[in-house]
């Protein structure tokens, strides 16, 4: 018997950072002061992601390009793998990512790619609580998301294993 199953995702639309709370706005300033710091001379497209940490701390990533493209760092990784050298064994809160291009405004959020995804819910699975995700371009609106989950509702994890 053929079954169509909905899957939902909650996103909140933000138009300004002062919709966000203080600590995700200072999370949020921390991913964009990070974006020059991104290596992307093939691209141009440069990304910077912070995450908070349950002690109060926050680390940054940016994006590593390489020629061998398959190669490259994702910003989002390298700020979650900074965060897990740095202070292992402490459970996310929030991860932020800002985007700029060097030859147009990014007015959009980007939202991170299928690997960045992933890693973001085994961090969930593993600390066992849900991941705030900010998203925003270089201007325009903010996306607030609740979870991992929200962004791959059907992650793998390692239940199946």
């Amino acid at each position: 018997m053929k079954q169509q199953i909905t899957i939902q995702t909650v996103m909140e639309r933000l138009d300004r950072p002062d919709e966000l709370t203080p600590r995700e706005r200072e999370l949020l300033e921390a991913a964009r002061a990070a974006v020059p710091h991104s290596y992307a001379p093939y691209s141009q497209f440069r990304v910077s992601a912070a995450v908070l940490l349950d002690n109060g701390a926050i680390c940054v990533g940016t994006n590593l390009e390489n020629a061998a493209y398959p190669m490259c760092l994702c910003a989002e990784r390298v700020a979650i793998g900074t965060a897990h050298a740095q202070f292992p064994g402490m459970p996310i809160q929030a991860i932020a990512v800002t985007v700029q291009h060097a030859s147009k405004q990014v007015v959009q959020p980007a939202a991170p790619c299928g690997a960045c995804r992933q890693v973001i819910c085994e961090m969930e699975q593993r600390f066992d609580n849900q991941i705030v995700i900010i998203l925003q371009g270089e201007t325009g609106p903010i996306y607030r998301l609740r979870s991992g989950k929200d962004l791959l509702p059907l992650a793998f994890d390692g239940t199946f294993l």
